[in-house]
């Protein structure tokens, strides 16, 4: 990438729309689920492996890094949480 390109270019306009939207939902009087379904007309999975998809890419780092480090470091503590619960419950079930 050349110094006069910016890294908001190397991202498809979808995936600006999404970090736009990750950005903001929250300041909508909507709930996220319906402000995803009303924008993208994608159901929450969708969405979801979308944002995982983006949120992955150096690009997407690039364009937006407070915010998809944020996003990066959210979606590693739900996983933690989800295999600590995972493991909790298999102990008891032994």
């Amino acid at each position: 990438m050349n110094l006069e390109e910016s890294p908001h270019q190397n991202l498809s306009q979808r995936d600006l729309d999404i970090l736009e939207f990750e950005q903001s939902w929250w300041e909508s009087e909507i709930p996220k689920d319906q402000g995803v379904r009303e924008k993208f007309q994608l159901t929450e999975s969708e969405y979801a492996a979308a944002l995982d998809r983006l949120i992955t890419s150096d690009e997407a780092l690039a364009a937006e890094p407070l915010l998809v480090r944020r996003l990066r470091r959210m979606r590693d503590r739900r996983r933690q949480e989800h295999s600590a619960r995972r493991t909790a419950d298999q102990e008891v079930a032994r």
